[in-house]
């Protein structure tokens, strides 16, 4: 299906149906067999946005794949084009370095970890709506990045675990973290406490903390923030479902030697289901969708619906690039 003898819906072997719904994720490309110009692709998003958005809200991601965006230049034009707010990343717990403009680094650990499952930083009150990434290079192997339909974890659970659900969606959860002052890009969640507050005054840090509902207390250099309890469980009104909107797998997901300084609870005090999570991993596996990225693609994301993950890097090089919006 062609709009504005511009774009066309094309389809992948690796999108899903959910209940007979649209593909997931829509995967949108040019419509013409004629080179288009970057210039043509902005104009057009600009020109037929609104009819993006519908596709983005009965999909939940919308892969753009064989335009001409090759570099990171490129990618911070069609951030333009869409005209969304930034989104800052303050409070944020993943290591990220600016590269121009609105464009970020994606997760700065180690390749060849794997990123859990979560919905970008649920684990503050104020989070971004909608999430871009960018394909500079390609990977050879591996490097995927997963979604999954977060209405679709929130029923399989429910189904499940209808008592563990209840709790969330009672309770909320709360988040705990230590934070260095020196970023750890070993980790997944290794932003230290200046990047994360933007600031070298602990003071100026506790200030926008508060404002995020998080708590810090200090352990000399070192900050153990306390966030929550935040909603686990959210309704989405757009497309009245509720989703599963949370962090729980990076925190049952980790390596090892992460778990001391990156944990959840329930916003009551208890602990978090262990056999539950064991089941939520399987599901979040079991329903998400990886297609391999190829040099160019944009991947837009409903952050209130869509869960988002990495897959190891096999074989080198990948480069992925992101921008959060509001």
């Amino acid at each position: 299906m062609a709009t504005g003898n511009f774009f066309q819906q094309v389809t992948l072997p690796q999108q899903k149906s959910q209940n007979d719904g649209p593909l997931f994720p829509a995967v949108l490309s040019p419509s013409s067999t004629t080179a288009v110009q970057l210039s043509t692709f902005k104009e057009a998003i600009r020109a037929h946005k609104p009819w993006l958005e519908s596709i983005l809200l009965k999909s939940g991601a919308i892969l753009f794949r064989g335009f001409p965006v090759t570099s990171p230049f490129d990618f911070n034009d069609v951030l333009e084009a869409f005209g969304y707010p930034e989104f800052s990343y303050l409070g944020g717990r993943a290591p990220r370095t600016q590269v121009i403009g609105r464009v970020y680094t994606a997760n700065e650990s180690p390749l060849h970890m794997e990123l859990p499952f979560h919905h970008e930083m649920s684990y503050v009150p104020d989070f971004p709506t909608k999430l871009f990434f960018f394909c500079e290079e390609e990977p050879g192997e591996g490097g995927e990045t997963p979604i999954v339909l977060s209405h679709i974890v929130y029923e399989k659970m429910k189904e499940r675990h209808p008592d563990f659900v209840a709790q969330l969606e009672e309770h909320g959860l709360a988040y705990i973290k230590i934070a260095s002052d020196r970023d750890d890009p070993s980790s997944v969640t290794g932003s230290s406490w200046k990047k994360a507050y933007q600031t070298d005054d602990k003071n100026v840090a506790e200030e926008r903390a508060v404002k995020q509902g998080t708590k810090l207390e200090w352990m000399g250099n070192m900050a153990k923030t306390i966030t929550g309890p935040v909603a686990a469980i959210r309704f989405d009104e757009a497309t009245g479902r509720k989703t599963w909107f949370n962090s729980l797998a990076v925190a049952y997901n980790v390596p090892t030697s992460e778990k001391q300084s990156t944990s959840v609870e329930l916003g009551s005090g208890d602990p978090v289901d262990y056999d539950a999570m064991k089941d939520m991993l399987r599901i979040l596996k079991e329903e998400c969708v990886a297609i391999p990225w190829k040099k160019g693609d944009v991947l837009l994301v409903n952050n209130l619906t869509v869960l988002h993950s990495r897959w190891p890097l096999i074989k080198p090089p990948r480069r992925i690039l992101a921008s959060l919006c509001k």
